[in-house]
Order: structure tokens, then C-alpha cells, then sequence
């Protein structure tokens, strides 16, 4: 987000809940052993959309759109990578249709790989939220248009409920955040409006889903007289009703352990929503803060715990990053793709968080 001018610049769901236990997290039925080291990006990207599906043959992982290390609004890219199970390389694919964009999100579901919004940013400095949604199929390697959000966001948190539905969380739209919780259903290709957070609208928060928790930490809200952008200091908790996934009752819940958090990274996963990397100073997209200071990697990462519903502080990944949309899974590590390093360098790497 910047200061420039343009930013002050359901019936079937009950059925579903219905049928017994929710089905498995695609994420969790590779049967291949796989790496524990994977190959850098073939070139440097931040504030990318990122998925990871697994299947039978081990787990496929992606990276979608973002900055690349020009840091400049020329730089922003449609480039789409693959990187296959035990393979030594990123393969790149078809382009996102669509425009060039930033701060796009990714989720996967049933085979396919959901790519949401982010924003454009002219040659002029103009951004605009993009409201269309494509899907990438893994077995046909084309895109599908697939209906747009109703309230097109960028900069927001996503997560899969039950292999089944995808939320979108708060997040920016032109001129100022929303307190929208967007519930896409692929199957049907329709979306639901949720019940929306009750706490201050942010961007560049960070959180994700397990089982029916919906967690989210921090961001950046728009305070006014004067207006400014502001590090947003709460974590909140959303239980999504197994009956009817719109409902979902908010609370605000300790902060978690560790500075506040813009831009880090996290997934839902046994039992648990790890979040690591991000910057305790929210910045442009060229990582440089608001408050005019260049922005830096906090390097820390931390658990929510869905059974005792505590924070856990976690081992910190080796080199500290920010600048990301999520976290994924490939065998049984979790990483980190692409973003910034110290110096807000952009970076190729995909970096291991310890076993926690």
C-alpha cells in the first residue's frame, strides 16, 4: 500500500457439515519421502501468492505473481512456477491471466490452485484492487476464470475449511481496508458473505485456518486526522460454525509471542497455524517503511495451538524474510518462497523452518 492519491491513497453447507468428518487436507495425503531441501525460484520474487498440493506422487508446490528485485512498479509480474515433486528445478508456467500484480493469494482445493485478487500499480503510482479469481488445474496445466470477489481485496489472509471452502479475511480495497469476510466455494462457484471481524480493518495481517479456528494477527490499519497507516498490535480468533460456515464468532485472544507481524508468512497444519518471517514496520511495496525507514525482517516464528489454545514460540527459520502471502508444506517441512531479506533484497530462496 502506498500514500499516493488512489490509496489515502445455504443449504449445501449444511449438508456438507452434516456428512461426519471432514475430509483430509490435501496437504496431507503425500506418500512420497521428499527433500528436505528445495531449489531457489529461477528468479527473485516477493509478495507472492503460494500453494503447495499433495499427491500421490509427492507434493507439487507453486509461486504466482509478485515483485521482482527491480523493486519498481515496472517489476511487477504475472510469471507462474511449478516445482514438482523431487525435482531439482522450478519449472515456469503458463502465466496468471490477467494483469501484473502484488499481493495476490493463493489456496488449493480438489486438484486446483486458486489464485485471488492483489493489486496493479500504474506507471503513475494509481493502484487498484483486482477482483478476478482463476484457477489452475494441475492435471491440464490451464487456467479458468472463475467468479470475482464480490469485494475485490488485495493484502488479505486465506485459508481452506475443511477441503472444501475458502475464506478471505479483511484486507485493502482501493482506497481503504474492509471488514469482509469472503467465503469462495469451488464447487459450486459461488461465494457467501461470513460474519465479518469486529476488530479494526487491516492489511498485510497475517493467519490462517485448522479445523474450525480461524486465526489472524496484526496488519496495518487507516487511522484518520491525520491519516496514516498504523501497525495493528492484536490477534483474534474466529470459530467457524461446523453447521454454517458464514458464522463465525469472533474474539480477541492474546497476542502472540515475538514483535507484531506485517507481511509474514503461515499455513494451518496439524492441529496448529505456524507463522513466521514478516517486518514490524509496515512499508510500501518497495520495503520501505511508511515512516520513511527502510524496513527489515524480524525473523521470528511462532505457533497458535488449536487444542490448548495457547502461543508457542518456535525456533526461528534460518535467514529472516518478509514481504510474503503464506506458507507451504512439502513432505513434512514447512517453507517459505521467494520474499525479502535484510536490506529488502529480494530473494529466490526458499528457506526450511526448523522442525518444530
Amino acid at each position: 500500500m502506498s500514500l499516493i492519491p488512489a490509496r489515502l491513497t445455504t443449504t449445501s453447507l449444511v449438508l456438507l457439515a452434516a456428512c461426519g468428518p471432514a475430509p483430509t487436507p490435501e496437504l496431507e495425503e503425500a506418500t512420497v519421502p521428499e527433500p528436505l531441501e528445495l531449489p531457489p525460484l529461477p528468479a527473485p520474487v516477493a509478495n507472492n501468492a503460494v500453494a503447495s498440493v499433495a499427491t500421490a506422487a509427492g507434493t507439487v508446490a507453486f509461486s504466482f505473481l509478485g515483485l521482482d528485485a527491480s523493486k519498481t512498479s515496472g517489476g511487477i509480474t504475472s510469471a507462474a512456477y511449478r516445482l514438482e515433486a523431487g525435482a531439482d528445478s522450478w519449472s515456469e508456467i503458463e502465466p496468471v491471466p490477467g494483469p501484473p500484480r502484488l499481493a495476490a493469494t493463493a489456496q488449493a482445493v480438489s486438484g486446483r490452485v486458486y489464485v485471488f485478487g492483489g493489486y496493479t500499480v500504474a506507471s503513475d503510482g494509481a493502484e487498484r484492487s483486482v477482483p478476478e479469481v482463476y484457477a489452475y488445474d494441475l492435471r491440464s496445466g490451464e487456467w479458468t476464470r472463475t467468479t470475482s470477489i464480490p469485494v475485490p481485496v488485495d493484502d488479505a489472509v486465506s485459508g481452506v475449511w475443511r477441503d472444501s471452502l475458502i475464506f478471505l479475511v479483511s484486507g485493502w480495497h482501493d482506497t481503504d481496508n474492509e471488514s469482509h469476510v469472503q467465503i469462495y466455494d469451488p464447487a459450486n462457484d459461488e461465494w457467501r458473505q461470513g460474519t465479518p471481524i469486529p476488530g479494526p480493518p487491516v492489511f498485510g495481517h497475517t493467519g490462517g485456518i485448522v479445523g474450525n479456528s480461524l486465526v489472524y494477527v496484526d496488519g496495518v490499519r487507516v487511522d484518520t486526522d491525520p491519516r496514516r497507516f498504523t501497525l495493528e498490535r492484536s490477534s483474534w480468533l474466529g470459530r467457524i460454525d461446523p453447521l454454517d460456515p458464514t458464522t463465525i464468532a469472533w474474539e480477541r485472544i492474546a497476542d502472540h509471542p515475538g514483535p507484531p507481524v506485517y507481511r509474514g508468512a503461515a499455513v494451518g497444519v496439524h492441529g496448529r497455524i505456524v507463522f513466521a518471517g514478516g517486518s514490524d514496520n509496515p512499508y510500501n511495496y518497495n520495503g520501505v517503511g511508511y515512516d520513511g525507514r527502510p524496513s527489515e525482517p524480524t525473523g521470528t516464528a511462532f505457533a497458535w495451538d488449536s487444542a490448548t489454545e495457547s502461543w508457542t514460540m518456535l525456533e526461528a527459520p534460518a535467514i529472516a524474510t518478509m514481504d510474503h502471502r503464506g506458507l507451504v508444506r512439502v513432505g513434512g517441512r514447512l517453507y517459505t518462497i521467494g520474499g525479502m531479506t535484510a536490506g529488502q533484497r529480494v530473494t529466490a530462496a526458499v528457506v526450511p523452518l526448523p522442525d518444530p
